[in-house]
């Protein structure tokens, strides 16, 4: 085979990328592995091709070299790759370094037994241990020191006999891939001593006395004879410590250290081993001030691991850090201090610590500036803070002793909140109601308790209201539920309370019966103290039949999940009255389903057994589908000829294998997979990409390229919800690998202005005349997709309307908010330019700005915006449909965060 270009290298590895598995199957995993370690040394090909190959084989080297022996050879060829660079700094050093590394440790070749690994390991040493004089060779080192610490994390304790000469490295050097490394080979060394039992503590002294390391220029196995004279090692490299169990399987990653288990006792050290090790401790955290946040919180975890791991070291050794911490605004820093607290309890945090913390956590949950996700982040330490005295049963969720209601009022949660913060509130807000309930149950909540219980019953009113509205989002319904759900749980103790919530959602569905997929999630997921009330309300509201005809299908679901635990004579009652209604296919098969429920359950009297009989056997004869009056028969002579328990056993669900193929299709298997559809994945890429907003439609830009020859492609789309009207499929005669991508113009008609979630599947033929399915993944449809200029006037009006006549025509029946946007000086104008250039109606660069955004299909959304010198824009909304306010502001929250 010829040689490929760099453009054809750059095609393959598309390909490669769009679907790994197809595509070495098809190319060959071994002549594919061959080519890329041949083009390695090639001159013609250009460093960024050679660098883009390298990356490939770390992102799938298990794919290219299945066999640990083949990934032997392959590491073994990639460092004579190595060997071939020029002496001066070479930008391929470094990724082949990385290369080798993943392939060794992702394809099982590392071990003592390895040639590859010895000579990888001492050229990392060298690499690691040299004096950097430069950007690029320090850059080196450092990809030096994170191959050997993934190393390490395959393998627990390979550099146990190393730590000599990591510390002083870490002493000379400092850097912080050195601390991280030392720490890291401490910590599993540490473990692997423990493994190695009796006798084995004597030897920390040796491990952590100085050691010279390789010298620069050395390709052959580590000497360890020339590094310490007296110690007897058993070979080229020391694999006596190194975490594997009797099979020669490595401990998996995140395992190796874990001394917190039951079975693992501390280690026990001499006098003298032990103020080693504390000096080296107090050593490392000296310096720790000097590494970024991230390496800071890893350090310190590690050195907590450390001193869990030795018996008698004192974790007063890391309370100067701690402290030095308790006010950090960084969150890794914040998590690692928490994890210590949690690791070492009142032996490290007092009572003044502790309350410190909270005041901190409380503090930083309800702060304006800081961003969402760090805000939610405090709240869940906050629910999931470790205390110094516990109250309460391991595992059972409780606020903090210390976080007291007056001290959590600021947390309260709010409608205007996202549903994020929302919900981490309201999951605060269940707690304490808890707690406070729980205090004395002998008497009615008063003072701040009701207050609190108040509350709560208002907002999970509040949230139903809003999910009871027609035509509401189901972002709203889901986050109803969702708190429900939280309340359930921490209320479940509490009958006036559940007895409140039963009600509510009772009159939730009766408002809006097409949430029932929602209540029979509800029904499955809240235990036994929910289930029973509410299976009990729910099937009374759907017996009254409300909803009309239309509603039908979603009562027969929920008497379908409550008709085990429930009265029979009301759901019976249902089924006959419904059974004359008439329906599709599908409506009858619901109507058999809640049939085949009943006959599941148990504690059938005598005439309820004759009325559903009786219904059984007019559902046989009336029905129109053949396949449902089949059914119907079948259920009626099940019935009449089984016992209760046999009745259950036959209609519940089914374990049994299914059924094999028979002799002839077995041997016309290529026939048979012609005539059928093969579901795959997809060799297709779909992307977006921005339309400018002219006028209704809104159309949606995609573009569609494949990496493999594809025929008569049919794209269909369907959108997620119900505020949208269908789309019809598009059609591709064919396309090519390689091609200019194929543009899809998709004209989106709504029915309200919400954003949606875009399902797209795509059935198309491959040159082999085979049909494929194929479901791609799903593409949003955002707010601000929606955004369409103002409408021209009608022909009555001579001139469009002023923005101020826009304005006041909104209210009284519209809604308007204002909000405070993070924009100072040019950064509006840019916002505006990048955003609402087609929208402005009048504007004042750069501080004032006037924008009207059409949302088909008859809404209108506008904004104001001012800027207030250097403390940001005040911006102004009003739109004349309320439901879609909510929107606008999260749309604007997110452009304040982008910003």
């Amino acid at each position: 085979m010829a040689p490929r270009s760099g453009d054809a290298w750059a095609r393959v590895l598309s390909a490669l990328r769009a679907s790994p598995a197809a595509f070495v199957a098809r190319a060959g995993a071994e002549a594919l592995a061959a080519e890329l370690l041949s083009e390695l040394r090639s001159e013609r090909l250009s460093e960024p091709t050679k660098l883009s190959l390298l990356s490939v084989i770390m992102e799938f080297p298990t794919q290219l070299w299945p066999d640990p022996s083949a990934a032997e050879a392959a590491a073994y060829t990639l460092l004579d790759t190595m060997a071939l660079l020029p002496p001066q700094p070479a930008a391929l050093r470094r990724p082949l370094l990385l290369a080798t590394t993943s392939v060794l440790a992702a394809c099982g070749a590392l071990g003592s037994a390895s040639n590859a690994t010895s000579r990888l390991l001492s050229m990392l040493l060298v690499a690691a241990s040299g004096r950097a004089t430069g950007p690029e060779q320090r850059a080196l080192q450092a990809t030096a020191c994170e191959c050997l610490r993934e190393l390490e994390s395959c393998l627990p304790g390979l550099l146990a006999g190393q730590l000599g000469l990591l510390r002083a490295l870490q002493d000379t050097l400092g850097t912080q891939a050195h601390c991280l490394l030392f720490v890291l080979a401490l910590r599993n060394a540490l473990g692997a001593l423990t493994r190695a039992g009796a006798g084995a503590p004597t030897r920390l002294q040796g491990l952590l006395a100085t050691r010279t390391g390789p010298q620069r220029g050395e390709t052959k196995a580590w000497d360890w004879s020339l590094v310490a004279p007296r110690a007897q090692w058993p070979g080229p490299w020391d694999w006596s410590l190194v975490g594997e169990d009797t099979w020669g399987r490595s401990v998996p990653s995140g395992q190796e250290g874990d001394w917190s288990e039951p079975d693992a006792s501390p280690l026990d050290l001499s006098p003298p081993e032990a103020r080693e090790l504390r000096a080296t401790v107090s050593q490392l955290l000296d310096t720790s001030y000097l590494l970024t946040p991230p390496a800071q919180a890893q350090m310190l975890q590690q050195l907590s691991l450390v001193l869990r791991a030795v018996r008698g070291q004192p974790p007063a050794l890391l309370k100067p850090q701690l402290v030095r911490l308790l006010g950090t605004a960084r969150v890794s820093l914040l998590h690692a201090v928490l994890a210590s607290k949690d690791a070492f309890g009142e032996a490290l945090f007092t009572a003044q610590d502790e309350a410190l913390l909270l005041r901190r956590l409380v503090g930083a949950a309800q702060h304006p500036a800081l961003p969402p996700p760090a805000r939610l982040f405090y709240l869940h330490c906050l629910l999931h803070f470790p205390e110094n005295w516990p109250l309460g049963p391991a595992g059972e969720e409780s606020t903090p002793v210390l976080l007291t209601p007056s001290l959590a009022t600021g947390l309260l949660p709010s409608l205007l909140q996202d549903p994020p913060n929302l919900l981490a509130r309201l999951h605060l807000l269940c707690l304490l109601c808890r707690e406070e309930l729980g205090a004395d149950e002998n008497r009615d909540c008063q003072g701040m308790e009701e207050q609190a219980l108040g509350y709560l019953q208002g907002l999970l009113a509040g949230l139903r209201q809003g999910a009871a509205q027609p035509g509401a989002p189901r972002s709203s319904a889901t986050l109803c539920f969702r708190a429900s759900y939280l309340a359930t749980q921490c209320l479940a103790s509490h009958p006036g309370a559940l007895a409140q919530l039963t009600r509510g959602l009772a009159e939730l569905y009766q408002a809006r019966p097409c949430l029932a997929p929602h209540f029979v999630d509800l029904l499955e997921q809240a235990g036994e103290a929910l289930a029973e009330p509410l299976g009990k309300a729910l099937q009374q509201v759907a017996v009254t039949r409300v909803g009309g005809a239309q509603a039908l299908q979603w009562h027969l679901q929920i008497l379908t999940k409550v008709a085990g635990g429930q009265p029979l004579g009301p759901t019976l009652g249902f089924l006959w009255a419904a059974r004359g209604q008439g329906g599709d296919w599908a409506w009858e098969q619901a109507l058999l389903g809640a049939c085949r429920a009943l006959l599941r359950g148990i504690g059938l009297s005598e005439a309820g057994s004759r009325d559903l009989a009786s219904l059984l056997q007019e559902l046989a004869r009336d029905l129109d589908d053949p396949d449902s009056r089949d059914r119907g028969r079948l259920y009626y002579s099940l019935f009449t000829h089984l016992s209760g328990p046999k009745l259950g056993s036959a209609l519940g669900p089914t374990h049994s294998m299914p059924m094999l193929c028979s002799s002839l299709v077995e041997e016309n298997e290529g026939f048979a997979s012609s005539l059928t559809v093969q579901e795959v994945q997809a060799p297709l890429q779909l992307r977006r990409i921005p339309q400018q907003a002219k006028g209704p439609p809104v159309i949606l830009g995609l573009t569609v390229e494949a990496s493999e020859t594809l025929y008569s492609l049919e794209l269909r789309f369907r959108i997620l919800g119900p505020h949208y009207e269908p789309l019809e499929a598009m059609q591709v005669p064919c396309l090519h690998p390689g091609a200019f991508p194929k543009l899809l113009l998709l004209p989106l008609v709504p029915r309200r202005p919400y954003p949606a979630l875009l399902d797209i599947s795509v059935l198309y033929a491959t040159p082999s005349g085979l049909t494929c399915y194929a479901q791609l993944p799903s593409l949003p449809i955002a707010f601000a997709d929606l955004f369409l200029p103002l409408l021209p006037p009608p022909l009555e009006r001579t001139h469009p309307p002023t923005f101020q006549e826009l304005w006041a025509s909104c209210l009284p029946g519209g809604a308007e908010s204002c909000m405070w946007g993070p924009w100072q000086g040019q950064a509006l104008e840019t916002l505006v330019t990048k955003h609402w250039k087609p929208f402005v109606v009048s504007a004042t660069p750069p501080t004032n700005y006037q924008v009207a955004i059409h949302l088909p299909p008859s809404s209108q959304l506008l904004l104001q915006l001012e800027a207030a010198g250097d403390n940001g824009v005040r911006v102004a909304l009003r739109t004349d449909d309320w439901a879609i306010l909510p929107l606008a502001g999260e749309y604007l929250r997110g452009l304040g965060a982008a910003a």
